[in-house]
């Protein structure tokens, strides 16, 4: 977050106008706390809090500190007791072991540019993240996943130069989405004085009532990557988004059935032809079986195949396969 490298670009960062003031607790213990093993959003009026596990013995809370307060304030499990009671209110001091507990400044910010000649940002150096939809990490690991096999290409003369422009072309549009999907969150759970607090109240209890809402909620998609050299959009929609790592029929996932490659996922068997071509320009082939959850996913997608990217991101999708065998030759053109 503090890049030397970026200032040596000359980038900067654009602030995004959010800056909180979070303490951050681990605690380990072997008792059962007896709580639901997912994330706990806690709207608070008086303290907003996030919990969750994190390991078998692991547990993390997050607590919006107060003005005057500081991680010195929490240092000691007594002093945390009245924060942590709702979920530890059984277990006994003396079956917690403190881990840790610092504070950290929860930023909304992104570069406003990513490189300057063979140098490139990523991760914290490149954008900020409030981590209300706990996308920090991932968002710097997409990062690495998008601008590495481009820069394999690139060395490997298997893609142009130009390749490496899609980088940031690609990721800061995806990256600055995230960031303000985290950010709606975060407002959700703490903006709005008095008039948020009741109306928290009074919508958040109701809103699985909604249709299609828990659906939503639970839904981790993210949006779809910019149209680019290494994005076509098409009727499909399945361009720029991820192919998902599910489990085939002889019990392997796509990422191992595709290796570290190029590969074409495809709801049918290819012609002779076109697996001959596929395999030639080094592209690995999956074929959906019928009713698959990969299978639905090309279906829902309005596509009969589709040519995955190293980084498991959408080429192009497609109702001939045979046209998108030789998209495969030249994928940066």
């Amino acid at each position: 977050a503090n890049s030397l490298v970026r200032s040596r670009i000359g980038a900067t960062m654009r602030d995004l106008r959010f800056n909180q003031r979070w303490l951050v607790v681990d605690v380990a213990t072997t008792a059962d706390l007896g709580q639901w093993e997912g994330v706990h959003q806690v709207c608070n009026p008086n303290r907003a809090g996030t919990f969750m596990q994190i390991g078998d013995t692991r547990y993390r809370w997050e607590f919006r500190l107060l003005p005057g307060e500081t991680a010195d304030d929490f240092a000691t499990l007594s002093a945390l007791r009245p924060l942590i009671a709702p979920w530890t209110g059984r277990v006994g001091d003396d079956h917690l072991e403190l881990i840790r507990v610092a504070e950290y400044t929860f930023r909304a910010r992104i570069a406003d540019t990513w490189r300057r000649g063979n140098t490139f940002l990523l991760g914290d150096a490149a954008h900020l993240t409030p981590p209300f939809i706990g996308q920090g990490m991932g968002a710097g690991l997409r990062d690495a996943m998008n601008l590495s096999w481009k820069l394999a290409g690139v060395l490997d003369g298997s893609l142009p130069p130009a390749a490496l422009d899609t980088y940031e072309q690609e990721r800061k549009p995806h990256a600055r989405k995230m960031i303000g999907l985290a950010l709606t969150v975060g407002r959700a759970m703490t903006a709005g004085g008095r008039a948020g607090d009741l109306l928290r109240r009074a919508v958040v209890p109701r809103m699985h009532l909604l249709p299609g809402m828990r659906r939503k909620v639970m839904d981790s998609t993210t949006p779809p990557l910019s149209r680019s050299r290494l994005v076509h959009t098409s009727r499909s929609r399945l361009a720029g988004t991820l192919c998902p790592n599910t489990v085939t029929a002889d019990g392997r996932r796509i990422d191992d059935v595709l290796g570290d490659g190029f590969g074409l996922v495809t709801a049918r068997e290819p012609e002779a032809a076109d697996r001959l071509l596929a395999e030639q320009l080094g592209a690995r082939i999956c074929v959906a079986e019928p009713g698959s959850e990969l299978s639905t996913w090309l279906h829902r997608g309005r596509a009969d195949a589709a040519i995955v990217r190293p980084d498991r991101t959408v080429l192009q999708a497609g109702a001939d396969v045979s046209i998108l065998c030789q998209a495969l030759g030249s994928p940066a053109h």
